[in-house]
């Protein structure tokens, strides 16, 4: 059975990552969609706020699984017996630092092999920081992300009235 993980903090899961999620869930077995806990970013979402638009997102996937870690991607892997990992790229900007982790990757578990895909080009300037700065000033969502998850994003980023 061929399973890849997809790692991210997904905050919140935009129409890019939805893509990589879709494409990924043709090629391999299983999908499993793991929300990481990173320490170098301030989260508007909880985990399981995160998994909840995650599970809203892919409810049509049926080889997809949603999950959640605060350990190392390495560690996750090897827990759950998991040779792939899929990275999605926006641009070149990208690739460097995602090239940085899969080497690390590599270095702690020469099993672990990280496959890159190519966000479509209509997402490439999307971000899930972007759409939290939308989402924030009531900007519009429609194409940025998953349309069951804008109501999720406007409830927690709106400011009250």
């Amino acid at each position: 059975m061929k399973i890849a993980v997809y790692p991210g903090s997904f905050d919140p899961v935009t129409n890019g990552h939805l893509d990589i999620i879709r494409r990924a869930a043709r090629i391999f077995d299983t999908v499993i969609v793991a929300v990481f806990y990173n320490s170098s970013k301030k989260c508007a979402f909880s985990i399981d706020e995160r998994m909840d638009m995650l599970r809203t997102a892919t409810k049509d996937i049926d080889n997809v699984i949603i999950d959640s870690s605060d350990n190392l991607l390495v560690h996750y892997m090897e827990n759950n017996d998991v040779k792939v990992i899929i990275k999605g790229l926006r641009m070149v900007s990208d690739f460097e630092y995602e090239f940085q982790m899969a080497l690390a990757n590599h270095q702690q578990n020469k099993d672990i092999e990280t496959l890159f895909m190519m966000t479509a080009s209509e997402y490439s300037h999307l971000s899930s920081s972007l759409v939290r700065e939308l989402a924030t000033y009531g900007g519009n969502l429609i194409g940025l992300v998953p349309n069951d998850v804008i109501p999720y994003v406007y409830e927690k980023l709106q400011p009250k009235k």
